[in-house]
């Protein structure tokens, strides 16, 4: 999988969300994703950093642009080290929050973008990789 171009944006606050949000969009528009695209792209980063800021209060977010077989996508890995999900299960159900939310968060990233992956362990942290691919 050749990674053409990676942006890492260490999140610790709303600042750093707002940045990884305008790196993806940028990103984005570099590979060639409509404007409508590079803002769904932009609201998924957007939603996993505000996660990172809120739940885990440090980590990252990777922007990848990746071309395999001639076809073009983003990836967006954001990670940390904090203290996990209890159940993967219910954070991924629309409606179900932790923080008083609306519970948009993960299920509205999956529902954005085009491959979803979480992994989370308990007193360890949560790693959630998108893709997009571009069409």
């Amino acid at each position: 999988m050749p990674v053409l171009q990676e942006t890492v944006v260490a999140i610790r606050s709303d600042g750093d969300i707002v940045a990884a949000r305008q790196q993806g969009r940028s990103l984005a528009a570099a590979i060639g994703f409509t404007a409508t695209d590079a803002t769904l792209i932009a609201t998924a980063i957007s939603e996993l950093a505000r996660n990172i800021v809120m739940y885990a209060r440090q980590g990252e977010v990777i922007i990848r642009s990746v071309e395999i077989s001639n076809r073009k996508s983003i990836v967006i890995v954001a990670r940390d080290n904090g203290p996990g999900i209890r159940s993967v299960e219910d954070a991924l159900r629309d409606g179900y929050s932790t923080s008083g939310g609306l519970g948009l968060g993960l299920p509205g990233v999956k529902r954005l973008m085009d491959e979803f992956a979480i992994e989370s362990e308990l007193g360890q942290g949560t790693m959630v990789t998108i893709k997009k691919w571009l069409r």
